[in-house]
């Protein structure tokens, strides 16, 4: 599996829990995967997808963001398409034989489309092995974003019975997370949560006295990065914008008011790096997979903590500093009262009002932001200080890696723009940020240590490896500067240093595990991130029984890898993947 991880992907380890939920994908369970934005959550059905013989269907309601992920795929060497109503009837046509003829692993499907007449006998034509349902959430009445297409996803269960199916969602109380697997008939699947934590965004609210004044500061830390504006209303993006271009930003509106053709224009611009500022109605969003948002800013009251959660954690998808900024005035609370009080349904205006409580207590809140949101979602956070919030900052900022050289990461940038302009595609999908700064650290001078770079595969390098690579060695010579091998530093966010703290109180992997409200096998994680940056950590207490220690070492140095795949084929499931990857930590120290 790590071998596919990095020729395709471009990652040389994986993210905690993704290869828990893969293996249960290959062996055909069910699952139900809670993961934050930017958490891998696509990763857990692509890699498996790859794997099986047939086809992964996979049920999406963002159909913006359709061709973008059907891109991305495809520049990193995996046959994917979608159908969706933006395609005439001819091209769906061609889609369809594509997709009969084999060739297609990957198709991503809008809800809409489940029950239109004749898809359902097209779906049995194939041999699908898998079904994949992101956003699902969306099929809770209880969740902040329901949509009664993803009650009819029932049809798929009773049309492939046999045929595992992994739910996936990135906001979901545990009141939500139980109506899934009920509307689903998951009943047996496998719940895995990982953090919501997110560290590498700051959370900030200001009082709003003179918002534009505000945002123009905040803007001018983000002069040429993305930012995203979400307003209350159609009219306030429209304002916002012609604001903001007349004081010479790229900026312009988007909301549901719009043609659909002009909607998909701005979007698109955003995320070719045309436009860098998006003065947007909670309708924009839905349908953005863009990694290098800086800042995301709230000029209103949000309708529930799940939208802000979900809105921001739009930001800083690609794991660098970024920050989420909420203007607070409680007056606003009016605007939402409005509709709330317009609602006929006793139960639904009942949950609006729980809701927009729950906000004004977030702008309000005297201690820290982060533990406030992780509460809401049941997890359990143990810190007092999260060094990442205006009430644990007092004058947070987002912090900026001064590690890579910046100047041959603007070459690069640049360099990427071009490429993508060329192709017509977004420059993330060439490669990402942390890519191009790993490269603006490293200087590499070959394929080989370019596939060593985070992000680069074997499809990428023979795709655009050499371009690159000739920019790097231009600038090397002129700077005098040598290739360095990257040695995969590991920084530790967080959620690293709560779990430090319990290790110290020699806590066991389960009580630390309860304390913070996740699985053993995400604090093990933790401990081997922990351990390779302070390999002298005390961590004797949690080492395995001697016997069994010395199985899992025979079978390691049988399978020649460190890899835990082939050693547990060697000892069978007597061995759990949490034993062993525990074991590999002592025996690697």
């Amino acid at each position: 599996m790590q071998d596919l991880l990095k020729k395709h992907f471009g990652y040389e380890q994986f993210r905690p829990l993704q290869e828990e939920i893969i293996k249960r994908v290959l062996n055909k369970e069910n699952s139900l995967v809670l993961m934050p934005t930017g958490g891998g959550k696509s990763l857990c059905y692509q890699l498996p997808a790859i794997v099986f013989e047939g086809l992964t269907v996979v049920v999406s309601p963002l159909i913006s963001l359709m061709k973008d992920q059907v891109d991305q795929l495809r520049a990193n060497g995996i046959s994917a398409d979608f159908i969706n109503s933006s395609l005439a009837p001819q091209e769906i046509s061609e889609i369809e034989k594509r997709v009969i003829s084999g060739v297609v692993k990957i198709l991503y499907v809008a809800p809409e489309r489940i029950l239109l007449p004749g898809f359902t006998d097209f779906l049995q034509l194939i041999n699908v092995n898998l079904i994949a349902i992101d956003e699902a959430h969306c099929i809770s009445e209880w969740g902040h974003d329901f949509r009664p297409d993803y009650r009819n996803l029932t049809i798929l269960r009773e049309l492939f019975p046999d045929i595992p199916v992994i739910a996936l969602t990135a906001t979901a109380t545990e009141q939500v997370r139980t109506d899934i697997l009920g509307q689903l008939s998951l009943e047996d699947a496998k719940v895995f949560i990982s953090s919501f934590d997110r560290p590498n965004l700051t959370y900030r609210v200001l009082d709003k006295r003179d918002l534009y004044g505000q945002l123009f500061d905040l803007l001018e830390k983000h002069r040429n990065e993305s930012v995203i504006i979400y307003c209350f209303s159609r009219k306030d993006t429209e304002k916002m914008a012609q604001v903001l271009t007349i004081r010479g930003f790229k900026a312009r509106a988007y909301h549901a008011g719009m043609e659909s053709a002009d909607r998909t224009q701005i979007q698109d611009l955003f995320i070719k790096d045309k436009i860098n500022v998006i003065a947007a109605t909670i309708a924009f969003g839905m349908g953005i997979d863009k990694p290098d948002v800086r800042m995301v800013v709230h000029t209103d009251l949000p309708r529930s903590i799940e939208s802000y959660y979900q809105e921001t954690g739009r930001a800083g998808r690609d794991s660098l500093p970024s920050e989420c900024v909420l203007f607070f005035d409680p007056a606003d609370q009016r605007k939402h009262e409005y509709f709330i009080n317009m609602m006929e349904d006793e139960l639904e205006q009942e949950k609006a009002w729980e809701k927009l409580e729950q906000v004004l207590k977030f702008g309000e809140l005297r201690d820290c932001r982060r533990k406030y949101l992780l509460q809401y979602f049941g997890e359990n956070y143990q810190n007092k200080n999260c060094n990442a919030c205006d009430l644990c900052l007092k004058l947070a900022s987002a912090i900026e890696d001064k590690k890579y050289d910046h100047e041959l990461f603007d070459l690069l940038k640049e360099l990427r723009k071009q490429i993508a302009d060329q192709l017509g595609m977004p420059p993330y999908v060439i490669f990402g940020n942390k890519t191009l700064q790993e490269m603006s650290t490293y200087f590499p001078q070959s394929s080989t240590t370019l596939l060593r770079i985070t992000g680069v595969g074997n499809q990428k390098l023979a795709q655009f490896g050499q371009i690159f690579l000739d920019l790097i060695k231009q600038y090397s010579l002129r700077k005098g500067y040598k290739e360095e091998l990257p040695k995969r530093e590991l920084n530790l966010g967080m959620t690293h240093y709560q779990t430090l703290d319990l290790l110290n109180q020699k806590l066991s992997i389960e009580e630390i595990a309860n304390r913070r409200t996740c699985v053993p096998g995400t604090i093990i994680d933790h401990i081997e991130k922990i351990v390779k940056k302070n390999p002298d950590l005390d961590i004797e207490y949690l080492r395995p029984d001697l016997k069994r220690l010395d199985k899992i070492k025979e079978a390691f140095e049988k399978s020649q890898t460190w890899n835990l795949t082939p050693a547990r084929d060697l000892l069978g499931d007597e061995f759990s993947f949490d034993e062993l990857r525990l074991a590999r930590i002592f025996l690697q120290k």
